[in-house]
């Protein structure tokens, strides 16, 4: 399998993921407060919202690359 097929079955897969659950999240580690050797920290949660043509974009475009990227000229 080349490279570009694998690229747009990522794409697809990457877009079809995207569109299911709209966003991730991660756990940031946050210097709250220092005070010599005394520092505090907090877990904060953050939120990515992935955009819904972002990710009917990426299908679109992996679809095309497994299409259109086996021909030669």
């Amino acid at each position: 399998m080349n490279p570009i097929k694998l690229v747009a079955i990522a794409l697809i897969v990457l877009g079809v993921l995207a569109l299911a659950y709209g966003g991730f999240s991660y756990t940031k580690d946050t210097t709250v407060v220092k005070l010599g050797p005394i520092e505090l920290s907090a877990k904060e949660k953050q939120t990515v919202n992935v955009p819904m043509w972002a990710g009917i974009g990426a299908i679109v475009v992996g679809g095309l690359l497994l299409v259109l990227g086996g021909k030669k000229g």
